[in-house]
């Protein structure tokens, strides 16, 4: 075994190479990241320089990992390479050039450098579709097929010999973007690492390519990618799915530029049974109308396509079927022809529910007995005798009653029962090399709305104190763009990711909360039996900070909504955009309205009205201990809501003589300044035994080495505070900022330092660093806190239950202990 394994290693690392990646973007980071899982040595990445002062994914990624990062403007002047950067590339010594996707222009004598060459990933099946707009140019031709080719790099545009090459059927309603999530991207990063290991292996092809088919297109604009209406349907909608939202197909519509996106092709449209608008639209063969479903536009040879979105020049994007603002949702009367398949329809109930006399209009589906299974049989039966329309399990679900499924049908039979597009007035902001846009609206029952009294507050940008938007507001308060001053990549890793971390974690227990059975004494012969439920809250209010805007969603939504509750959420004042675009989402994942609300606003508005609130039966709240006390006094007075507080926290750190010092060093400092000191579990103090405590000192010095000066606001140098005794008021108040606060206490006083560190009305967290398992053990079981780290830091967990003892709260968010909070437990007797 030992020998298998050996050879397996030295074959694993045999057929490894060093390589150069030259590029950019999230593809080029999965590229990257996939090469390095292979075992193959990235020697140097090439790529573009920081934007607004961030640098490009593959750079961040790569300079964690301690890879030498090159950010050149450019590889050459006036055609001519530039020395000095072709040496510094020469330097890095690579025997590949990897390029997955890169915009700038590169010598020819770094392509033929390595002793393998270069290799390009290009997203078309070459020689079609050379250029720079390959996917939109494989949808506006129409072609039937999409794909990806990775070709050995030589002095023509695109023209090398092919290495490797992937398709796909394109779908009739592919976009961009669907095309490249669902293939490219995944699909081209695999292929990619494939490629390298076989050049690697030595199995590398260079096939040439042929000009027969060859074709180059160039880059689209806004300028020319106006729709040409005087053309086919299937044609205008190739043209509009191509440009997708960049740079966008238009046209003229009442005199003003519109931008058409996410069509729909060969639409039928019986216009004789559809309430329906029409409208002029400059250059069509004839009129569009406007239907619940969207606009319908038709071609020269008189056939459909439907337009779901219209995008104005500002930016808003409506749906297009809102264009004239009709909504409405009386019931319909039904014609003979409808009239006729209702009736057979109600044979087809009458066949199920064998055991009902009549089927009568108020005749409940599931009242009347059915199961499942028979909902399966009813949609079948349905399918069979009307041709044409699929019904889906669902649609037996959300409509029970006789009367309100034949409704449901014939709308759905017309065309007219489609889902609403959802309305959203963005705020925009262009950062990172993106375009972001955040609904700023209330988010109540499935709509964004303005405020009651429509009143409207600034948010400010804490990088410059400017105005980011002016946001709509609840009452009197005021929301705006989510500007925690979070780092960038911490946002992604952090507050993103353990928010996606968090959602999975809950999703698994949803089938799984269960009660249990309970052996019960009673009067012999016993027949009883006790079981108990678990059952959801109901209407659950969630108060989240600033900190964690989306993070904090996510710890306490996604167990109150896998318990089987509706919340109200209200963001942090200053920090509502995440769980706004948050709400956004949850209608694309299909979450039914009214299940999820978002109220933002100020605390002493909204939250004390979540607080009172008589028809609220839990409040989870995270935030400071006086506002955590005034919440379970309104919550009490109100109608004895269930409560469970994440409050403030002073986490003592013990640090003992005989600790790793380079570790307790650097997570020392972690435990206080990570995310800037705005943590509810930072080391609030310090306590560093004696005989360690100035060298300590010295080596946390020695690394921050703040700046002399800062430009940007409301952000502050880290700063450390030694000698601090325990009746200072730094030692017993929370900090919330990068703020290092340490003690030293006498070499082997464990019992002193513990009753210093208990010595706090706060309990949230704590940690000990010593090489000594007893000792840690023993510390970990005295320290008063509802979380103990030893060794590490801030190590949090979905699994892991996070809470605090005392006045730092009560009640669990995370783990099974979460799920808890939002269900209440029944105990049912039974005699037999």
């Amino acid at each position: 075994m030992l020998l298998l394994l050996s050879c397996f290693l030295q074959n694993y690392y045999q057929n490894k190479l060093r390589l150069a990646l030259i590029g950019q973007s999230l593809f080029g980071q999965e590229v990257y990241t996939n090469l390095r899982k292979q075992g193959h040595k990235v020697v140097g990445v090439f790529t573009v320089p920081d934007r607004d002062g961030k640098a490009d994914p593959l750079a961040v990624v790569a300079e964690k990992d301690g890879t030498p990062v090159f950010k050149f403007p450019r590889w050459r002047v006036k055609g001519k390479p530039i020395t000095e950067v072709v040496e510094a590339y020469k330097a890095v010594g690579a025997e590949l050039n990897v390029m997955p996707f890169c915009s700038q222009f590169i010598p020819m004598n770094v392509i033929d450098h390595p002793a393998h060459g270069s290799i390009i990933y290009h997203p078309s099946i070459l020689p079609l579709h050379r250029g720079a707009s390959a996917i939109n140019w494989t949808l506006i031709q129409g072609d039937k097929k999409a794909g990806f080719s990775i070709f050995w790099a030589d002095d023509g545009l695109d023209t090398g010999p092919i290495l490797l090459q992937r398709e796909c059927s394109v779908e009739p309603n592919d976009t961009v973007d669907s095309l490249y999530n669902r293939f490219l991207f995944p699909e081209g990063i695999k292929a990619m690492v494939e490629s390298v290991q076989l050049i690697a292996d030595g199995k590398a092809t260079r096939v040439p390519q042929t000009e027969e088919g060859a074709s180059y297109e160039g880059i689209q604009k806004k300028s020319n990618s106006k729709v040409n209406l005087a053309q086919p349907a299937e044609a205008i909608h190739n043209w509009i799915r191509g440009h997708d939202k960049v740079p966008g197909a238009w046209t003229v519509i009442d005199g003003q530029v519109r931008s058409l996106q996410h069509t729909f092709s060969h639409t039928h449209t019986h216009t004789h049974t559809i309430t329906f608008t029409p409208l002029e639209i400059e250059g069509a063969s004839q009129a569009g109308v406007v239907t619940k479903n969207g606009l319908v536009l038709y071609g020269s040879d008189s056939k459909a396509l439907m337009v779901k979105n219209l995008q104005f020049e500002d930016g808003k994007m409506i749906s297009a079927a809102k264009y004239f603002s009709s909504g409405d949702t009386a019931r319909v009367e039904l014609t003979d022809d409808e009239k006729k398949i209702a009736e057979e329809i109600r044979d087809i109930w009458k066949g199920i529910l064998s055991n009902v006399a009549a089927i009568e209009e108020t005749t409940d589906f599931f009242k009347s007995g059915a199961a499942s299974m028979d909902v399966v049989r009813l949609v079948e039966e349905i399918k069979q005798r009307c041709v044409g329309l699929q019904l889906q399990n669902e649609d037996v679900y959300m409509a029970t009653t006789f009367q309100d499924f034949i409704q449901m049908f014939v709308r759905r039979l017309r065309g007219e029962d489609q889902e609403e597009e959802m309305v959203i007035d963005y705020a925009t902001k262009d950062v990172n090399n993106m375009t972001v846009k955040m609904p700023w609206q209330c988010f109540i029952n499935g709509k964004f709305e303005d405020a009651e009294n429509g009143k409207t507050a600034n948010t400010i940008n804490p990088a410059d104190g400017s105005v980011s938007c002016n946001g709509t507001c609840l009452y009197s308060t005021g929301s705006g763009p989510s500007y925690s001053g979070a780092v960038y990549t911490l946002a992604l890793k952090t507050h993103i990711g353990m928010s996606i971390q968090t959602f999975r974690y809950f999703a698994g227990w949803c089938d799984k909360i269960q009660g249990k059975t309970i052996p019960i004494n009673q009067a012999r012969p016993n027949r009883n039996l006790t079981f108990t439920k678990k059952e959801p809250l109901g209407v659950c209010a969630i108060v989240i900070p600033w900190n964690y805007p989306l993070m904090m969603l996510a710890w306490k939504s996604a167990a109150c909504l896998a318990a089987g509750n509706t919340l109200v959420l209200k963001p942090a004042q200053v920090t509502p955009l995440s769980a706004l675009k948050f709400a956004e989402l949850t209608v694309k994942a299909g979450i039914p309205k009214g299940v999820i609300n978002i109220v933002p606003g100020s605390g002493g508005m909204v939250g004390q009205r979540m607080s009172d609130h008589p028809d609220i039966r839990k409040l989870g709240f995270t935030g400071s201990t006086p506002i955590g006390k005034q919440i379970m006094k309104s919550c009490a007075l109100s109608n004895l809501k269930k409560v469970s507080l994440e409050l403030g926290g002073k986490s003592p750190l013990i640090i003992f003589s005989d600790c790793d010092m380079d570790k307790a060093v650097r997570m020392g400092m972690s435990s206080v300044f990570f995310n800037k000191g705005e943590n509810c579990i930072a080391a609030g103090r310090l306590f560093v035994e004696e005989s360690i405590h100035d060298e300590y000192i010295r080596r946390v010095v020695s690394i921050l080495d703040p700046p002399t000066t800062l430009e940007w606001w409301f952000f502050m140098q880290p700063t450390l505070f030694t000698d601090v005794e325990d009746h200072m008021f730094i030692a017993k108040e929370e900090s919330f900022g990068p703020i290092m606060v340490v003690s030293k206490f006498k070499d082997g006083d464990i019992d002193g330092v513990l009753s210093r560190a208990n010595d706090t009305e706060f309990g949230l967290a704590s940690g000990v660093f010593t090489r000594d398992i007893n000792k840690a053990m023993y510390v970990s079981e005295r320290l008063d806190a509802g979380t103990v780290f030893v060794n590490t830091y801030n190590k949090t967990d979905v699994a892991s239950p996070f809470g605090g003892f005392k006045q730092s709260g009560f009640g669990k968010d995370l783990g099974e202990d979460a799920l808890n909070e939002y269900l209440r437990t029944k105990a049912v007797t039974v005699e037999y």
